[in-house]
């Protein structure tokens, strides 16, 4: 088969964790701001995609070159050899951005690239009437930086975060590959115990059943790739979907819980797991954290508490951390991964955190305070 640059992008903050999941899938990784590149077959698509816990998404780089003017876009572009991609009826619509460029104007941009993709399969498929677009999607997207093209071709489809199992978001739910980068970060053992105090929908909880048996993400989803006949093999979707779900641990016992103060938020988290296949994995429960305790020790706790953006909830979310602090402070051998935007967290959970990691959730800025516990033997 074939072999592309490919390219797996990612939130800010996160990037070192998707490469270094795409090394242990075994490519070599190039990391940079939003991205991890590597080198790959069809195959090497299907499987990262079907893999990549936090990426966003997985494309191919079509074509990377320096232009300042219109014409340099197009000829550039329609040099570039399309048919090796694009079927004669592929549906290829292109998308833009533009950065500190001289091409600044993003709509004449795509239009730009949409007609030199055009003439360029004109003249190789002998067209004489427009192309049809009538087949499978392929979607395109310029990216010019400081002058700098890049083309890429979406392998993906909807982004990786959608898994197909949340049925149901509540309020502010957390994309699945955050909450995934979180379980990953905060370095769980699955045969330790595992929870999340305020769980909401449950996002993180699920994440870390899916991790605790090496379930792949995006099995129960597809990507738009699998579609391209005239790329993929016959057979080849089938093929790495047998790999995958012949990696999975079902039989490992796990100990996650999952609580909320609010028993709809409960019933919702419930739904998400009962679509997850995980109803036997977690215990989801409804349970205020000041009335939560344990005995168990080694565990990890991962939160996304709420923010407090609005004023009038500054109050009450400065006491839930501070109830955070005076419940998980004398739990010493337990680690605790907090994100939260409120960057005075520390001040009402009354400790400073051992390590802190700065995220975006979405545009939003956030911090993951992370109090490291000492194992008890």
């Amino acid at each position: 088969m074939q072999k592309y640059q490919l390219m797996a992008t990612a939130a800010a903050g996160i990037e070192a964790l998707v490469g270094k999941e795409l090394r242990r899938l075994g490519y070599e990784t190039r990391v940079e701001n939003g991205r991890v590149r590597y080198d790959g077959d069809m195959k090497d698509v299907l499987t990262s995609n079907l893999w990549l816990r936090t990426a966003d998404r997985v494309k191919i780089i079509v074509g990377e070159f320096t232009a300042r003017t219109f014409d340099d876009l197009f000829e550039q572009t329609k040099a570039l050899p399309w048919e090796d991609l694009l079927p004669v009826d592929a549906e290829f619509p292109v998308e833009g951005r533009s950065h500190h460029s001289q091409l600044h104007n993003v709509p004449s941009v795509q239009a730009i690239v949409k007609k030199a993709i055009v003439q360029r399969l004109s003249e190789v498929y002998h067209r004489r009437t427009r192309l049809p677009e009538t087949g499978a999607l392929y979607p395109l997207e310029v990216a010019i930086n400081k002058d700098q093209v890049m083309l890429t071709l979406d392998t993906t489809g909807d982004s990786l975060f959608k898994r197909g199992y949340r049925r149901n978001k509540g309020g502010a739910p957390l994309k699945e590959n955050m909450a995934a980068a979180l379980v990953l970060l905060a370095h769980w053992f699955t045969d330790n115990p595992f929870v999340d105090p305020v769980c909401g929908s449950g996002t993180i909880p699920i994440e870390a059943a899916l991790i605790g048996h090496n379930i792949a993400p995006g099995i129960n989803r597809s990507f738009a790739c699998e579609q391209w006949t005239n790329l993929t093999s016959a057979g080849l979707s089938d093929e790495v979907r047998d790999e995958a779900d012949a990696q999975a641990d079902y039989d490992v016992e796990l100990d996650i819980h999952g609580y909320d103060i609010d028993q709809n938020m409960i019933e919702i988290a419930q739904e998400n797991c009962r679509a997850a296949g995980l109803t036997h994995d977690i215990s989801f429960k409804q349970l205020a954290v000041k009335d939560w305790h344990t005995e168990k020790v080694n565990g990890v706790i991962v939160a996304n508490p709420p923010y407090g953006e609005r004023l009038s909830d500054h109050e009450a979310v400065h006491e839930l951390y501070r109830q955070m602090g005076d419940i998980y402070r004398p739990m010493t051998t337990w680690s605790k991964y907090i994100l939260t935007a409120d960057l005075e967290f520390e001040k009402y959970y009354g400790a400073p955190a051992t390590k802190r990691r700065k995220l975006y959730n979405g545009a939003l800025r956030t911090d993951l305070f992370q109090y490291w516990g000492k194992k008890k033997r």
